[in-house]
């Protein structure tokens, strides 16, 4: 029997979108749904500004009255220009465990794109943040995923493999326990960093959010923008105030201050660190949902937290030789601890294959390679 597509127009269509992931983990303990409010976020073109310059579309695929998969197919006029040729993508795909069935997932995607003048398309993505919803869990199966990251059954990477996907990029999630200790020649090494009189560090201002907000925006932008390691640009969305406007509005109910950490070189900002409690935790909870009736939870949240993890990160590039990016992760660990002493685990996502140097330096906290999550390349044929 032939597969048929159905574009997600309605709610009916959103709820079986939704759906079909409950069906597919039903039996496996380690999968949590994403909130099912953010998802819709980011195909809603009143809350994402990606569809001013972009178009993403969602399909479900049927075959005959069964749902054997959903999928989002996306292309932004800037963002995929930074690949040679453009690349397109295709994201939030869930299926049943049959071939057949990825490969017309592909061919679908396939043609889609070349409509659209695309010869290559990559995937998973997401259509927003390249931080959360990205790549293809292709390491570690038994551990539940953490906030704003994928969880994928095993059998995802065989079907996706034999589609000719071709490996465009690695990303790892490090982890470390919080009960570990510091390497004392760190924490020497960032103690004599902040000695110095022209260095300062404190939490973000919960009384003055927008404010610290835009300054780490234009750290970010800055520091992502122009990287020790050229090649890894590419990956890199400048974040614009509206974004930051409404990251912030999202975290303020459960953010740890002593956990989003800013650096001063004089009265420059310099550095920063963003860590977040793992919402997933309470996602679990409410299975996806979040309804007012479970907003008393989610305040409670970061009192009795166990995961936190590590969403963004960077130092200006005039500022790199001077162990900031050190100081905002030994102190963000100490300062947590003490605020926060449910969390038993740290989690440092999204960190490239390529960046050797983000590797080393959380190497030497004691973090270890943890997951991965895979990012292929189709060309269109």
């Amino acid at each position: 029997m032939a597969y048929t597509f159905q574009k997600v127009e309605n709610k009916k269509q959103i709820d079986l979108f939704h759906d079909l992931p409950f069906r597919i983990y039903k039996n496996d303990p380690n999968w949590i749904p994403p909130f099912r409010f953010e998802i819709e976020k980011i195909f809603d073109p009143e809350n994402n500004p990606l569809f001013e310059k972009g178009e993403c579309e969602r399909y479900l695929m049927f075959e005959g009255d069964e749902l054997k998969a959903r999928f989002a197919v996306m292309n932004h006029s800037e963002r995929d220009t930074v690949f040679d040729p453009p690349m397109g993508g295709m994201g939030f795909l869930e299926m049943v465990n049959e071939q057949s069935v990825a490969d017309a997932v592909i061919q679908f995607a396939n043609e889609w794109h070349k409509k659209r003048g695309y010869k290559a398309f990559r995937g998973p993505v997401n259509f927003g943040e390249n931080m959360n919803y990205w790549g293809l869990l292709v390491e570690n199966f038994d551990e539940p995923p953490i906030y704003g990251m994928h969880y994928h059954a095993p059998y995802y990477k065989e079907l996706i493999e034999q589609t000719g996907a071709v490996k465009l990029d690695d990303h790892w999630s490090y982890k470390r326990e919080f009960d570990m200790p510091l390497p004392e020649r760190l924490v020497r090494i960032t103690d004599r960093i902040e000695s110095r009189p022209d260095v300062t560090l404190r939490p973000i201002d919960m009384k003055n959010l927008e404010r610290d907000g835009e300054y780490i925006r234009q750290i970010y932008n800055e520091a992502w923008s122009d990287q020790d390691i050229e090649e890894r640009e590419h990956e890199f969305t400048e974040l614009t105030r509206e974004d930051v406007r409404q990251m912030v509005k999202q975290l303020q109910p459960i953010m740890i201050p002593e956990s989003v950490l800013i650096a001063f070189v004089g009265d420059e900002p310099a550095s920063f660190i963003v860590c977040v409690p793992d919402l997933n935790e309470v996602s679990a909870e409410t299975k996806g949902k979040l309804k007012w009736w479970h907003l008393p939870k989610l305040f409670r949240f970061k009192k009795r937290a166990k995961h936190l993890r590590t969403t963004v990160y960077g130092t200006l590039p005039k500022y790199r030789k001077m162990g900031l990016e050190a100081l905002t992760f030994v102190r963000g660990i100490q300062m947590t601890k003490e605020a926060a002493p449910t969390l038993l685990h740290l989690e440092g996502t999204w960190v490239s294959e390529k960046n050797w140097l983000m590797q080393r330096s959380l190497e030497a906290l004691g973090c270890y390679h943890h997951k991965t999550h895979r990012t292929y390349r189709w060309d269109v044929d």
